[in-house]
């Protein structure tokens, strides 16, 4: 790992400084890639049907092993979820496990998987089958404090469409139908269902589009909303409750609305409990410290990693960078992911993953049960 470390950082730094959308990561994609390949990797670009997607293989052992590589930043604020990070990591476990899988018996890909902020990109490539013979699955996903796994909230992501008609909103007011008086209608009754919900449930959005200009009545007018549960089969039943809400403000106002699914649904987590704890000895033999979280339970986000936990045994554990009060999404967590603890937090990262995939290759029971397809 030591003679890669450059390699690592500087990689790191070149996709936090060059911040691309979901199913828009060229640069860091082609990046990533390029250092696999100089490394003996044999590389399949655009898996999955997805441009900015790959699968990077080494060794040929029985129990194949999957390092999911993220590097999709968010709009407005960059890196601020640190998957450049994640994407160096992921590699440099790649690179430390290379040498050594034949011998032990493994094969490794790291999967260079898009737009996980909202695209879904790890639920196509599965339901798509570039998971299709992987045994387990595991990444590390920077945090402001470290964590052996991630809450994991399912989630449904919608964009809400009101078409009304325009009107001069001064002369002639009463022959518009205002697409922006649909929205409030549908905000306030979000608003009032979040007394009737789980604690555990979030219902979150923003307006994208409110009209043209103040004395014309808004025909048009759009929104992104989040629906969150602990469960798909808990987010299965809120669901509905808040599409009523997008409902009531077409009903209200005389509008139309049309409600889209962004991507497909991210589940809830189910980490695989012998893993966690072979990394979480790992990254403290690193000198990593995992205090207890106070409220743990409600530091929730979503990943679509979550839907590959469902389907082979995963782990994504979080590294500490040390930043709290400063969080994921927030600016000021972006500028931490390019500083010297975060390139610390990519070397650390990427050792315990590969120490931790050494141990499951040693490991009979947990190896025979997870070549068997067992959870």
């Amino acid at each position: 790992m030591a003679e890669a470390a450059d390699e690592l950082i500087g990689l790191s730094h070149r996709v936090h400084g060059h911040p691309e959308l979901c199913f828009e990561e060229e640069q860091a994609s082609t990046w990533a890639a390029e250092v696999l390949t100089a490394h003996g990797f044999e590389v399949e670009a655009g898996v999955a049907d997805l441009p900015t997607a790959f699968t990077a293989t080494a060794g040929s052992g029985p129990l194949t092993i999957a390092i999911c590589a993220e590097y999709d930043a968010l709009p407005g604020v960059g890196h601020a979820c640190g998957h450049n990070v994640i994407c160096a990591a992921g590699v440099g476990a790649g690179l430390a496990l290379a040498p050594l899988a034949d011998e032990l018996g493994i094969t490794v890909k790291v999967m260079g998987t898009p737009a996980e902020e909202g695209g879904g990109g790890k639920i196509l490539m599965l339901e798509r089958g570039a998971f299709d013979g992987v045994h387990a699955a595991m990444m590390v996903h920077p945090a402001p404090m470290e964590m052996d796994s991630f809450p994991c909230l399912a989630v449904s992501h919608v964009d809400v469409r009101y078409t009304g008609k325009e009107a001069h909103a001064s002369a002639f007011p009463e022959l518009g139908i205002n697409a922006a008086d649909a929205i409030t209608v549908a905000q306030v009754g979000v608003g009032l269902l979040r007394q009737h919900i789980r604690s555990t449930d979030r219902i979150h959005g923003i307006v994208t589009h409110g009209g043209e200009a103040p004395n014309i009545v808004p025909a048009h007018t759009t929104a992104k909303w989040y629906i969150r549960s602990a469960t798909l089969a808990e987010l299965a039943e809120l669901e509905p409750k808040v599409h009523r809400c997008f409902e009531a403000g077409a009903l209200a106002t005389g509008c139309s609305v049309e409600v889209e699914q962004m991507s497909p649904r991210y589940s809830e987590m189910r980490d695989d409990a012998d893993m966690r704890a072979l990394y979480r000895s790992n990254a403290e033999a690193l000198g990593r410290s995992f205090p207890e979280v106070r409220g743990a339970a409600k530091i929730a986000g979503s990943t679509d990693m979550a839907n590959v936990s469902l389907a082979i045994p995963t782990i994504h554990p979080m590294l500490g960078l040390g930043s709290f009060p400063v969080s994921n999404h927030q600016p000021e967590f972006a500028a931490f992911c390019a500083t010297e603890t975060a390139d610390k937090a990519v070397l650390d990262g990427a050792t315990a993953m590969a120490w931790t995939c050494i141990d499951m290759a040693g490991d009979g029971p947990l190896r025979d049960r997870l070549v068997s397809g067992l959870r």
